[in-house]
């Protein structure tokens, strides 16, 4: 069984992936496609749902109705043609959206606007683009369903906005879903599911990769497939080295360190069914269908590639903690931490010196602000001298399984970074060797990514 994951955008993409599922239909294999928003209308839901919480006007939810309505229909239009079928979906398109209407009109009376509210606003994206594909594959000849993700058996926590499936989603899908694939192309919106109630929740961040993910889990995939607009996971940003190459076969422990620091091509939940239940996850370009992409597996054989790849992380902030009542306090890490954790900072790379007398943390930068007062208030007493915050920062990781038992590897990032000039503010390693992080100068982050880059990742290309 194959099993494609797709993000989608107009009407023209959608009829170009509708093709592309049909072909691989044909070809013997089994297909599910799961499907995110139209282009842009995620954001555009979330806004206006904001903006009628502010100001009350209907009227602006009016005109954005109309223009939401207009995208559909015309996306509808370009992927199905004109015939009954684009009728069909028009009429369901028209119906939903007038429930969004009155969902955002109430929004603007109540002056309210809840986590509830958000999931089931944004979940809306994804139900308008569900039909519009269905209704592709069904002018292709091909039968198809559109399932919501609760329809489908996500069956979630009561996590608004971050919502996480039950065990019981995995039989329930099976269930579901499994019947249809026989004779025909199920079409399952990302992104959301709904909660034991039978309300609506989302996924949070890389919901439509997460959801895929999950649904192939559940039926036993040979591949989960995530269609991007990328040759997959490459080895570093091309916008910074253009000679970046795509990653052939990268293990599920790199995919995830990655995704974590700086690519963007995969959340670290969106693989977490998959590395359950052992099932490879294909990344592929949808422009370039033969091109194979990216695949991520378990373990790999003896690697002969040190380092993966070279990610960087930007718009993070440094802040340094220092102290000489700090050395022998017992506890103060857990309260940094713990105060942080309760301030809703999020914490992306930590450093502590063996005298204990300092402690450099890495934060988004939008959350360093609150991160500084929390830390001095909750250190009133004394314990902490300084708290130093330094916006001109970024991160840079080099990845890769085959640096753990690897002697020297450290020697040569930092060798080769001191050679180019590039100074480290803070280095951070962890027990699982599969990555080394550090910080330095927003304006230095470049060149330590490409003399990284050439360091290690063109390597391969030595006779």
């Amino acid at each position: 069984m194959k099993f494609g994951g797709t993000s989608v955008g107009d009407g023209s993409r959608m009829k170009h992936v509708a093709e592309l599922a049909k072909q691989y239909r044909d070809n013997g294999n089994e297909v599910v496609l799961v499907t995110s928003a139209l282009s842009g209308v995620t954001d555009a839901l979330l806004e206006n749902a904001r903006k009628a919480s502010e100001t009350g006007k209907t009227s602006s939810i009016k005109e954005f109705i109309a223009d939401l309505t207009k995208q559909h229909h015309q996306a509808a239009h370009d992927a199905i043609g004109e015939n009954s079928i684009v009728e069909k979906v028009t009429k369901e398109l028209d119906s939903r959206i007038e429930e969004l209407e009155k969902a955002l009109i109430g929004i603007c009376y109540l002056g309210e606007l809840t986590v509830r509210s958000i999931d089931y606003i944004s979940s809306y994206g994804e139900r308008l683009a569900a039909p519009i594909l269905c209704g592709s594959l069904n002018s292709l000849g091909v039968k198809s369903r559109s399932f919501t993700g609760g329809e489908a058996g996500i069956i979630t926590t009561d996590e608004y906005c971050n919502a996480k499936p039950l065990e019981r989603t995995y039989s329930l899908i099976k269930e579901r879903i499994g019947p249809f694939l026989k004779n025909g192309i199920p079409v399952i919106t990302g992104f959301i599911g709904e909660n034991e109630a039978g309300v609506i929740t989302t996924l949070g961040r890389g919901g439509s990769d997460f959801s895929a993910s999950i649904i192939g889990a559940a039926l036993s995939a040979d591949e989960i497939w995530l269609w991007k607009e990328v040759h997959g996971i490459l080895t570093t940003d091309p916008k910074i080295v253009p000679e970046a190459r795509t990653i052939p076969v990268i293990s599920y422990i790199e995919a995830m360190e990655l995704s974590y620091f700086g690519a963007k091509v995969l959340h670290p939940k969106a693989i977490e069914p998959a590395i359950k239940h052992g099932i490879p996850v294909r990344v592929k370009n949808t422009f370039h269908p033969d091109f194979p992409g990216t695949i991520v597996v378990k373990d790999l054989n003896q690697s002969k590639d040190i380092v993966k790849a070279v990610t960087v992380i930007k718009n993070v902030a440094l802040i340094n903690i220092s102290g000489a009542g700090m050395v022998g306090t017992i506890g103060v890490a857990a309260r940094v931490f713990t105060t942080l954790a309760n301030s809703g900072v999020n914490i992306i790379m930590i450093s502590q010196g063996s005298s204990e007398a300092n402690i450099s943390i890495v934060v988004d930068a939008n959350h360093l602000d609150n991160a500084v007062k929390a830390i001095k208030s909750e250190f009133r007493n004394g314990t902490i001298k300084e708290v130093t915050p330094d916006r001109n920062v970024c991160v840079v990781a080099v990845v890769g399984a085959g640096m753990a038992n690897t002697p020297g590897v450290a020697g040569r990032v930092f060798g080769a970074l001191g050679k180019a000039g590039v100074n480290v503010i803070m280095i951070s390693q962890g027990s699982s060797q599969h990555n080394i992080s550090f910080a330095v100068s927003e304006g230095t982050a470049k060149k330590a990514v490409q003399v990284l880059h050439k360091e290690f990742c063109l390597e391969r290309e030595k006779p």
